[in-house]
């Protein structure tokens, strides 16, 4: 099975004795509140989704991630993995040593070692990482909006978030190579996903499970846009999709606890990279990943995978253009495979799609699978 990202599948998660001494502890240390956004972070680092991490990054692997995409050792990187904190919060972490994680509801999550408190450029990483300095992007907004200085160190995971729902679909790496393993899959492409899946995402996912021997679907349930359809509808939407349009013995469904930075070709690397420490060997990479509005080109997000060797990878990117229905072939069908023009073509907006779902309209079959579209109808309605 491919090796994690930096050779060894990081695991931050504390024995009992370990985890008891640390609760103790947590009560005299300072308090660190963390987001849902910091949260999928933690989680993710915890469980070795972010394999080499073994926490919040300090100030040199933050400066290398910035500005050259890895970290300080150079290991390929693309996104900072911060947590902020506001200056009155940073003078009372200086002399710590050591902090206690908490989510909104005051549960002690995670210990991390302060090893540094540093102050930030926003605006740098802003232009560096998502390519605009404009507060009207959502992951330019977050980092804005967050605390003036960031704090690094291990982390040391006491316990799970919690979750209420997607339960048995919340699969640590550790967990999906066990599956794959035991399905005898040697070759795995993942599908990342914050949308419902239509024919033309269907048509990219057989196109590679012709490839390899198994399919994981990965879909992001962490903080997504405000406009984006919801985890729960998009779930619903899948397992229908699963149940009568994919073979049940090569595909595998497992949620993506991350939150959505909306940054575009670095964010395409960074899926790439995790999904390696999933287990998986091959990664679909389609038009405008991980993009927002019109910050990014088309196929930047594929064109960036050029500035790496393989070995800096190890994951087989798979590259997809735009697909689409032609009415003349009468299949699924893409630029390089289709030689009519655009007229014959069945492609809407993700505009067009919410507008006609909210009105109970199905879009046209050749689009979406029925099934789909009902299951999305039903979970817009009064949006």
């Amino acid at each position: 099975m491919i090796n994690p990202h930096g050779g060894k599948l990081i695991n931050r998660y504390v024995d009992d004795n370990t985890k008891k001494e640390l609760t103790e502890k947590a009560g005299s240390l300072p308090k660190i509140n963390l987001d849902d956004k910091n949260i999928s972070d933690l989680e993710m680092i915890a469980s070795g989704a972010m394999s080499p991490l073994t926490g919040f990054m300090k100030q040199n692997d933050y400066n290398s991630v910035v500005e050259n995409m890895r970290l300080s050792n150079g290991l390929v990187w693309s996104i900072p993995i911060t947590l902020a904190v506001d200056e009155q919060k940073a003078n009372e972490l200086k002399s710590a040593g050591q902090a206690g994680l908490y989510d909104e509801n005051g549960n002690l999550l995670a210990v991390m070692d302060v090893e540094d408190v540093y102050q930030y450029d926003k605006e740098k990483e802003a232009e560096k990482v998502f390519r605009t300095k404009e507060g009207e992007h959502p992951g330019v907004a977050y980092v804005y909006a967050q605390g003036n200085f960031l704090v690094g160190g291990n982390i040391y995971m006491l316990q799970k978030p919690k979750h209420e729902n997607f339960l048995e679909f919340r699969l640590d790496p550790a967990e999906t190579r066990a599956k794959f393993e035991e399905n005898g899959w040697e070759t795995i492409v993942a599908f990342q996903t914050r949308n419902p899946i239509h024919r033309a995402h269907e048509y990219l996912q057989k196109c590679a499970l012709e490839i390899v021997d198994g399919l994981l679907i990965h879909p992001l349930v962490g903080r997504t846009k405000s406009d984006d359809i919801s985890a729960e509808i998009r779930m619903k939407s899948y397992l229908v999709l699963m149940e009568k349009y994919y073979p049940k013995n090569r595909t595998l469904l497992s949620v993506f606890p991350a939150a959505m930075r909306y940054g575009g070709p670095r964010e395409a690397i960074f899926h790439a990279l995790v999904r390696k420490n999933y287990g998986c060997t091959h990664f679909i990479v389609g038009r405008d990943h991980a993009g927002v509005g019109n910050y990014y080109g088309t196929y930047d997000a594929q064109h960036i995978f050029k500035e790496f060797s393989h070995e800096d990878l190890d994951i087989t990117p798979l590259f997809f253009e735009h697909a689409f229905y032609c009415t003349e072939c009468g299949n699924m069908a893409s630029a390089k495979t289709c030689p009519h023009d655009a007229s014959s073509h069945i492609f809407l907006s993700g505009t067009k799609v919410r507008e006609m779902l909210r009105k109970g309209e199905r879009p046209p079959r050749e689009f979406s699978r029925p099934e789909v579209a009902d299951v999305l109808i039903e979970g817009m309605k009064g949006k």
